[in-house]
């Protein structure tokens, strides 16, 4: 008797952590084509734009207005540029050949981009 009422246990539990860890999971946006229009970096474009927690349309906004803010910083000697956009904390890893982004606000949300010429 005391099986059946494990494992259904078990099996509740299971159910209620499978949506929490399929909204954990990034979702794939559109990429921000040629922001740079008419400035030395025309033609790179913001793309493998991956958001957590945010509507694509959100993460978009951030990518843009994060990347702006970033490209008119001046790095930390290790490599990195870090700026805020409204309430989102941006990181920018200059180390190779392509820029990583990072952006995070509070709760769970986040959201990763790629910067230069694929």
């Amino acid at each position: 008797m005391r099986k059946p009422i494990t494992a259904a246990t078990l099996l509740l539990t299971l159910v209620a952590v499978a949506p929490a860890t399929a909204d954990a999971a990034f979702k794939r946006c559109r990429p921000v084509t040629n922001v740079f229009e008419g400035s030395r970096y025309e033609g790179s474009d913001l793309y493998r734009i991956r958001a957590q927690g945010v509507s694509c349309r959100t993460a978009r906004r951030v990518v843009r207005r994060g990347t702006y803010r970033a490209v008119a910083a001046t790095p930390n000697p290790s490599g990195y540029v870090r700026v805020r956009y409204r309430r989102w904390f941006i990181l920018d890893d200059l180390r190779g050949s392509v820029d990583r982004f990072s952006a995070r606000a509070g709760g769970r949300k986040r959201v990763r981009w790629l910067f230069g010429e694929i």
